[in-house]
């Protein structure tokens, strides 16, 4: 029968941070690496009037395909929904540690 196992508690990032860090130099403390390695291309299914609009603007942008346009469009959101999102953990966390 085993022993259940103490509820461990939360490490910080910060301890995280601090452990890797002082476990970086030591081979023996990591696993071996794995490679990963990642999908050439994705296909996404759009309505065809949305396609024609894509495709006018990324003409009008002199862009050499509507999937270079496309993926500059994609980038620039995900990167703005990204900072939007770590803006709002900010805060949240502000919140939380004032309150």
């Amino acid at each position: 029968m085993k022993k259940a196992q103490a509820p461990s508690r939360k490490i910080s990032e910060t301890e995280i941070d601090q452990i890797v860090a002082a476990q970086a130099d030591d081979d023996a403390a990591w696993d071996k690496p794995i490679r990963v390695r990642r999908k050439k291309s994705a296909s996404v299914m759009i309505p065809a009037e949305l396609a024609a609009r894509a495709e006018f603007l990324a003409r009008l942008h002199r862009r050499r395909s509507i999937a270079d346009w496309l993926t500059d469009v994609i980038q620039e959101r995900v990167e703005l929904e990204e900072a939007a999102f770590v803006g709002a953990k900010r805060e949240l966390a502000t919140r939380a540690s004032s309150a």
